[in-house]
């Protein structure tokens, strides 16, 4: 049984999702006027610094967005053209011009947020990017006649102009997705609409990205999801509200619990474990993981157990293991950016090649994308995701 467990309390809510008692992802969410990942403006540029090929963009909020070149200039296939390189930012924008961003990345205490004139506004089965021709699948669709056949569709009811990204969740659907392009495109019309009239010099919120509750469901609906407890009548109300129209959540239960609803199955103590950073295997070994401002470090040790055969036997079942429980925190702690991962050195080129095929396909469980690297030079796996949720940190 798969079950979202919605708790709010003053200006936050804790979002659980479980899946037969045990916690799979776990989410906070603060006061939605601090998120601003995924809301589009109308910037104003206010410095140029030429020698980083970057730009300060007022947005209206307290520390002026940062944006590189790159993420100005139309997007392009880097791996084939490097042209940009030979571009002068300061012969691209000045100082004064608007433009039509996203926030890419959330601000922090040290940094404004990031943000990119690449919009990519979320369907339920498709992400729109306008202004681009590239349309692609996510890679969780393996079956390249399914890809072909989506690319086709995608392509037959886009406005020409547009491109798109394929969700995991269109897979095996035709007249969904149909209606969900019209949907999308009706929400950048709009957006556009309103960009064409803007205030006189003054940053301007176009589009407020859907709060974490909303992005979830979507994500989840039809998905084999079989209740969603909440503990308040306003989230009652709201998840009605979202779910109502879909018809993919017509069997699904919905209720209001007043006690802690986190008190089941011990959430509250499964979400305790999350802020620890040494994780215990079943076999003894152990993993630690360690948070950096560039990158996240997961380091891999025997711990207690010796094994009771060969120490490459004893190196692999503990790697193995901690691919698996790996996987599981990523999701878990909804770890993004850059990760390491220093595995207990292997001899073997076929355990290597083992735990590297282990961890593509326990990563197949998460719902949002991954991209394995690989073993480097210095026998790190290197690793990136991407959070299904903004972070401050």
């Amino acid at each position: 049984m798969t079950e979202l467990l919605i708790k709010e309390e003053k200006e936050k809510k804790d979002i659980a999702l479980v899946e037969n008692g045990k916690l799979i992802e776990y989410y906070e969410e603060e006061n939605e006027q601090n998120r601003k990942e995924g809301n589009i403006y109308i910037g104003i540029v206010k410095d140029i610094v030429k020698g980083m090929q970057s730009a300060f963009i007022d947005i209206g909020t307290e520390k002026s967005s940062f944006i590189h070149l790159k993420d100005i200039l139309p997007k392009i296939d880097e791996t084939k053209d490097k042209s940009i390189q030979e571009k002068d930012i300061s012969k691209v924008v000045k100082q004064g011009d608007k433009l039509l961003v996203q926030v890419k990345k959330d601000s922090n205490e040290k940094k404004g947020a990031r943000v990119s004139t690449h919009i990519n506004l979320p369907g339920k089965y498709i992400a729109l990017m306008p202004n681009s021709d590239i349309i692609t699948v996510s890679q969780k669709i393996e079956d390249e006649k399914e890809q072909k056949r989506l690319i086709k569709l995608v392509k037959e009811h886009l406005t020409k102009g547009n491109g798109a990204i394929i969700r995991t969740s269109a897979e095996g659907k035709e007249k969904e997705v149909i209606e969900d392009i019209k949907k999308v495109e009706e929400k950048w019309d709009k957006i556009i609409n309103i960009s064409i009239n803007p205030k006189k010099n003054v940053p301007q919120i176009l589009y407020k990205s859907e709060n974490i509750v909303e992005r979830i469901l979507v994500d989840l609906a039809g998905k084999g999801i079989d209740k969603i407890t909440v503990n308040t009548d306003s989230l009652m109300k709201e998840i009605k509200n979202i779910t109502k129209e879909d018809i993919e959540f017509k069997n699904i239960k919905i209720e209001k619990i007043d006690e802690d609803i986190f008190n089941t199955n011990d959430i509250n103590k499964q979400i305790e474990k999350i802020q620890n950073r040494k994780i215990w295997l079943k076999c003894g070994g152990f993993i630690t993981i360690d948070k950096t401002e560039a990158l996240t470090a997961i380091d891999v040790n025997t711990g207690k157990y010796t094994g009771t055969k060969s120490l490459e036997q004893t190196v692999y079942r503990v790697n193995k293991e901690a691919t698996i429980e790996i996987a599981k925190q990523l999701r878990l702690r909804d770890i993004g950016g850059i990760i390491i991962i220093d595995y207990i050195d292997m001899k073997s080129e076929k355990d290597r090649k083992e735990i590297e095929n282990l961890l593509k396909e326990e990563l197949k469980k998460d719902r949002t994308k991954t991209q394995v690297e690989g073993f480097t030079n210095l026998d790190l796996m290197e690793l990136t995701r991407k959070h299904i949720c903004s972070h401050k940190d």
